[in-house]
């Protein structure tokens, strides 16, 4: 029997959207902040990425934000931001001291507010932009800009022209055609696709009859999306060229394995880390472990690795018989 490979073995980077990454792990914006640097190192991390920032000052949505479902959180914290000057002269020099790559979350009501919160963000220290396009645009009545792929190719072809960084893509698990919008977002100069961001939902308190949050719906995040947001990374990995990130539901190594499988080529945890603050190092030593017992020399060999077979027949159909 052979022996085992050993961890020094195994080349754990995977290049996404103009970045080499040490591994295929990050926190999915909202869910990641300075503070856990005190719980583990971020160097470990494939990249780092920031809550959204806006233009605008946001004290966020009205209480209760938060509620717990069977596998899952619902949240409608509502992207609460300091604003873009306090993020340059007071977070952004707390992440100077890590060598991941800083990924600037960013959102605005409109594609022009995107275009000029990339450009001004464009500085050094910042590595990428992720462009979360889930949020609501005013100029189409208030859908999302990833509802469609028409918004999506206008506020993507503005961000392109705006910033020389790397640019990601943030798309809504919300619609259901997520693969044209894929598309739209590659063909207008998007270097990546997050799939996907929480699935809108809800939940009623039965002790007081009301909605649950204060803003009656929110996003459904955890492993209760996984399945969802799997199939959509599949569905996405195949309909364009450019990485895929994928982000839903992502507690353990076993959860990033098939992500990659499936054929994202990085992945983002997020609700996980609100329940183990450290979730992310246990995944990136268990993706490692994986790939020792497997005998997988390079995690990125796993990307879109999945194997689907077509049937050689017609389906056969039901036959009663009695008859």
């Amino acid at each position: 029997m052979s022996a085992l490979m050993t961890p020094e073995q195994v080349d754990m980077s995977v290049r996404v959207g103009g970045l080499m990454l040490r591994n295929p792990v990050m926190p999915a914006s909202g869910t990641f902040a300075e503070g856990l640097a005190q719980v583990f190192d971020f160097n470990r991390l494939g990249a780092l990425v920031t809550k959204t920032i806006t233009r605008e000052l946001r004290a966020g949505n009205p209480l209760p934000r938060v509620v717990e479902s069977p596998s899952g959180l619902i949240n409608a914290i509502g992207i609460p931001s300091k604003g873009v000057p306090y993020f340059i002269n007071d977070v952004l020099p707390l992440y100077a001291a890590y060598e991941a790559p800083l990924v600037v979350s960013i959102s605005a009501p409109t594609a022009e507010g995107f275009a000029s919160l990339a450009a001004e963000l464009s500085i050094p220290g910042v590595a990428a932009i992720e462009a979360n396009i889930s949020c609501p645009n005013i100029e189409e009545d208030g859908k999302a800009f990833a509802m469609s792929p028409q918004a999506t190719e206008n506020v993507t072809r503005q961000l392109r022209a705006a910033t020389g960084l790397p640019l990601w893509v943030k798309l809504t698990p919300n619609t259901g055609n997520i693969a044209d919008v894929a598309k739209a977002a590659e063909a207008s100069g998007a270097d990546a696709a997050v799939v996907a961001n929480t699935i809108l939902s809800m939940a009623i308190n039965l002790k007081t009859f009301r909605p649950s949050l204060g803003n009656v719906m929110g996003g459904l995040s955890g492993p209760a999306i996984k399945p969802i947001v799997l199939r959509q990374v599949f569905q996405c990995a195949r309909a364009i060229n450019i990485p895929v990130i994928g982000c839903g539901g992502i507690s353990t190594a076993a959860d990033a394995v098939e992500y990659l499988l499936a054929g994202a080529t990085a992945v983002q945890v997020g609700t996980a880390s609100f329940i183990q603050p450290a979730a992310m190092t246990t995944i990136i030593d268990d993706l490692k472990a994986f790939c020792i017992q497997r005998e997988i020399s390079r995690v990125s060999d796993l990307i879109g690795a999945v194997v689907v077979e077509e049937a050689d027949e017609v389906d056969v159909s039901w036959v009663d018989p009695v008859q």
